[in-house]
């Protein structure tokens, strides 16, 4: 079974062994779940990782200010799986024709690079608060380059002459390529990591 009826999941590689555990490639032509995951613990790391990636999307902007603007979308997006499918598979397309690879392990490659390995977390010592660096598990690492993948695309796409799903496919590559200058998925990787090396 392809996905999309185009693309094979099977087969595809993923060399971080951290994500390896947490990214699901479950063989589906259509990638939609309906919700089945949502109230078991740990059941969204069974949801194909597309379908993660749609669901990143359904969201209403930013709410406060990221790289010194507000972004909100007006609820375009909430709920609106099908639409967000629909982008993802344009995505894809526009990934398969310009790099003549599979989108998915394109995809893979991408959230390989802008999950970030450390963080900063409050820690109070006898009513002193202090910032001390701590390892990301798997699964949070996947969720933050899904969340900054697609906040990249939304932001990338509002108030411009670009599609969403254009831009969520100059995002895409750009972080495959490991381009950070265009990459704002790794940018946002360097700065946590940069706090957590500065709190250690």
């Amino acid at each position: 079974m392809k996905l999309f009826g185009k693309y094979e999941t099977e087969g595809v590689e993923i060399a971080d062994l951290s994500l390896k555990q947490v990214v699901s490639l479950k063989p589906a032509n259509v990638p939609h779940s309906f919700g089945r995951h949502a109230k078991k613990q740990f059941a969204k790391q069974k949801v194909n990782i597309v379908e993660r990636l749609a669901n990143k999307l359904m969201r209403g902007g930013t709410g406060e200010k990221t790289s010194g603007k507000v972004i909100r979308t007006k609820g375009r997006m909430q709920g609106k799986k099908l639409k967000a499918l629909r982008i993802v598979e344009g995505a894809f397309d526009r990934v398969a024709k310009q790099t003549n690879e599979n989108p998915v392990a394109v995809l893979i490659k991408a959230l390989q690079n802008s999950a970030p390995r450390e963080d900063v977390t409050r820690v109070a010592f006898g009513g002193v608060s202090y910032q001390v660096a701590t390892d990301i598990s798997g699964t949070r690492r996947l969720d933050l380059a899904l969340r900054n993948i697609t906040l990249a695309a939304i932001m990338g796409s509002f108030n411009k002459g670009k599609s969403l799903e254009v831009a969520l496919a100059n995002e895409i590559m750009a972080t495959a390529k490991g381009d950070i200058q265009a990459s704002y998925a790794m940018r946002k990787r360097d700065e946590m990591e940069r706090m957590a090396r500065s709190s250690r």
